[in-house]
């Protein structure tokens, strides 16, 4: 072969940068998937993202709710570092008035501008960048156009939706459909209407959905196929159970939820077909995740985490292990599973890897590549959680430590350390820390000296605290916040059942 020959088929031996679409659920819980063991909801389309790829079965967010979780995926920084600690809008400091033990830190409400975050560094690698869906890291000069990404479809300050899931929208940064239009299929069909369009550079697509946060809201037909699938299995007669500060839901029955499952499924299922039919599938990293656990306590009570304990806002698994899936068609082996502990800081060094652009570890500070785990390695690593402040949902201002088999929380409002060796315990059942003091102190130790590090603010006693009061507040969970819930959640599956005339604008 002369070097002219050579020359010309240089283009077909250098591969192409892949194209990546990352889709962020929100509120959904892993246990909400029915590849993860829920026998009640239905995610074939998620299911089949998951068996394509890689499944992390310690994946978990940086976060038990979701701006400080979003914040970690974009800019590769633990919360704390970032000072993003609670959802954006949340009360802190004395503005925070519900009579608790301690006053939740102030925390940035919108994501550093000097952060180079992962849309900006694939922009700068050669990628054409777009996002579609929910924000909620901040307002005008802290939007996703300011972040790196060149085009944004309905990203804003909110974190949920201001119209609901059905048109018209009301918000600023999307257009209203035709009455009624789905708003995760749309989102969906915005996604795939732009990786459509012809360009020479690579696309980095973040699919962004607001389901399945609150309002849970569905149309009459998929609310009627599943309040049939519920009745057909026996209702429960019970529904929750208080844990501790809050009712939890420990029956995935909700037919108004799991219509809002299978809607969210069925828009990626319009983004992997669009994949296929544009020929991009087998050059496209698609990755799967959520930035908290489901909402089994607190918003719309709508689901159950079980056999892990609590839900989002809250300081257990529930709250932060999440569906963690890779699908990077040459690097993953189709129904492939990790063990390798992996959390949302992580994706950012993951896709440059992937992308075969350099690592900026002066900005992704505390991710971890996952590339070596995608091919089957494993290696130790410990992960950290920030949380000091009051979760609607029933959270206590805590830190925690997963390092091995074991997970240490520490509680603010007392100082008292619990461990669990989540390994033999998933459901956080028995606190093991006076069997094992030594454990106690080493993680316990390595967890202020992460705390000190990242420059984590801690909170401080309100001395407006009234106990009497307290122990009143506690006991109404039990005498009137659980009863009112019995009645909605049975009342969601009764025949006769009917939100409002147009089922949320839905329908005419």
């Amino acid at each position: 072969m002369n070097f002219l020959s050579a020359i010309c088929l240089l283009p077909i031996l250098v591969a192409a940068k892949p194209n990546i679409v990352f889709i962020l659920a929100d509120d959904l819980g892993i246990k909400d998937l029915s590849c993860e063991g829920s026998t009640f909801h239905e995610t074939p389309h998620i299911d089949a993202l998951a068996k394509s790829g890689m499944r992390f079965t310690n994946g978990y967010s940086a976060c038990q709710v979701c701006s400080p979780s979003r914040a970690a995926i974009i800019s590769g920084q633990y919360p704390a570092r970032i000072q993003i600690t609670d959802w954006i809008g949340a009360a802190s400091g004395t503005k925070w008035n519900r009579n608790d033990r301690v006053l939740p830190t102030e925390y940035l409400q919108n994501l550093p501008s000097d952060i180079t975050t992962v849309a900006e560094a694939l922009k700068d690698g050669g990628y054409r960048t777009f996002f579609a869906g929910k924000w909620h890291l901040g307002g005008e000069k802290s939007k996703p156009e300011h972040h790196g990404f060149e085009i944004n479809i309905g990203g804003h300050h909110r974190g949920s939706p201001p119209g609901g899931f059905f048109s018209p929208y009301k918000n600023p940064d999307l257009t209203d459909g035709p009455p009624g239009e789905s708003l995760p299929i749309r989102l969906a069909n915005e996604t795939i209407d732009y990786i459509k369009k012809d360009s020479e550079k690579p696309f980095f697509a973040f699919l962004s959905f607001y389901s399945v946060h609150g309002p849970i809201q569905t149309t009459p037909e998929l609310w009627e196929k599943y309040r049939k699938k519920a009745t057909k299995a026996g209702l429960a007669k019970e529904r929750f159970k208080v844990d501790r500060n809050k009712s939890v839901r420990q029956v995935q029955d909700c037919p108004i939820y799991a219509g809002m499952m299978e809607s969210m499924d069925d828009a990626v299922g319009i983004v992997l077909d669009g994949l296929k039919k544009a020929g991009l599938d087998q050059n496209t990293i698609v990755v799967f995740t959520s930035d908290n656990g489901g909402v089994s306590s607190g918003d719309a009570f709508a689901t159950s985490c079980l056999p892990l304990r609590g839900g989002k806002g809250r300081q257990w698994e529930g709250g932060i292990r999440q569906p963690f899936y890779i699908s990077a068609p040459g690097v993953t082996k189709p129904g492939s599973t990790s063990e390798q502990f992996a959390t949302g800081t992580d994706f950012y060094p993951t896709l440059l890897e992937l992308a075969g652009l350099k690592q900026l570890p002066n900005q992704h500070i505390d991710g971890r590549s996952l590339v070596p785990a995608l091919r089957g390695e494993k290696s130790d690593r410990t992960l950290y959680w920030h949380y000091p402040h009051y979760g609607n949902q029933g959270g206590e201002p805590s830190s925690i430590i997963r390092k091995g088999d074991f997970k240490l929380i520490r509680y603010y409002e007392d100082g008292r350390e619990e461990l669990y060796n989540v390994s033999k315990d998933i459901g956080e059942v028995s606190d093991v820390s006076k069997r094992h003091s030594n454990i106690v102190t080493r993680l316990s130790t390595e967890l202020t000296a992460h705390l000190t590090e990242v420059g984590a603010k801690v909170p401080q006693p309100d001395p407006r605290f009234d106990p009497e009061k307290k122990k009143k507040q506690l006991e109404q969970v039990t005498s009137k916040e659980k009863p009112r819930l019995e009645k909605q959640h049975a009342n969601f599956l009764k025949p006769d059942f009917k939100p409002n005339k147009t089922w949320w604008g839905s329908k005419d």
